[in-house]
């Protein structure tokens, strides 16, 4: 699983900011090439206290937007989700992240 953001950081650090209202994010995004529909999970990002992670959010949004649409029943249901599932943060998949326990810093 590749995490993003927890370069330079150790497990210690990573633990202190997770009790400290850190969580580890993934965004969903949609995409549909010529009428079939794929809903996928980006990779996980490090979302530190205080901090948004907006480009990621937005980024895979406008991908939904523009290409999640088009499969028919599907498109346009995954693409609401996925939308939905980047306007509320992600998800959170701090638990699942924090249970390698292993410095994920891009493996």
């Amino acid at each position: 699983m590749k995490v993003i953001g927890t370069e330079g950081l150790t497990n210690e650090q990573i633990h202190l900011a997770v009790e400290h209202g850190a969580k580890f994010v993934a965004f969903q995004y949609c995409v549909s090439p010529i009428l079939r529909t794929y809903k996928r999970t980006s990779d996980v990002y490090f979302v530190r206290p205080g901090h948004l992670a907006l480009a990621p959010r937005i980024g895979y949004s406008v991908l939904s937007l523009f290409f999640g649409w088009w499969g028919f029943p599907w498109g346009p249901i995954y693409t609401v989700q996925a939308l939905w599932n980047n306007v509320i943060g992600g998800l959170d998949v701090t638990p699942e992240v924090l249970a390698t326990s292993v410095n994920t810093s891009g493996s």
